[in-house]
């Protein structure tokens, strides 16, 4: 079974909270806070995914925070993170198949949970398609130094 990590910040609290519900039993869910509605401060959470999935302490990440904006800009500074801004399934299951992303953003305020739970399950369904795919995400990597 596949581990999954989480984060949010106070604005994405509500719609984490129903993602790790809504997938508990499907994947193996690590909740990485925050664990209470409290103000709290998006980076710091990104970061936590981000090292986790780097690090290979998890398979993949879901980010949330009011846009996925902020959540998606903090984790792309760990270098290897690939974090990736998504709408829907398509943009969830393109995400993994052409930029092999590892970790999925999402917007609290853009998005309700089916659809954000439908996103995050394409995202985790699909497979990086290599090929053609595989230069492009080799020159991300050397963009931050990070190992392919």
């Amino acid at each position: 079974m596949i581990t999954v990590v989480f984060a949010s910040d106070h604005a994405g609290f509500a719609l984490k909270d129903a993602l790790v519900e809504g997938l508990r039993g499907q994947v193996r869910v690590v909740d990485l806070g925050p664990m209470t509605p409290d103000r709290c401060d998006y980076p710091d959470y990104a970061a936590k995914v981000a090292r986790q999935v780097v690090n290979g302490d998890a398979d993949f990440g879901v980010l949330v925070c009011g846009s996925g904006i902020g959540m998606s800009i903090a984790a792309n500074k760990v270098p290897g993170a690939r974090a990736a801004l998504v709408h829907d399934e398509l943009s969830a299951r393109l995400a993994r198949q052409h930029n092999d992303a590892r970790i999925v953003c999402l917007g609290s305020r853009l998005l309700g949970p089916l659809v954000a739970e439908r996103a995050v399950i394409s995202f985790l369904e699909a497979s990086f398609e290599g090929g053609r795919h595989a230069d492009r995400v080799a020159k991300i990597h050397a963009l931050d130094g990070s190992a392919a």
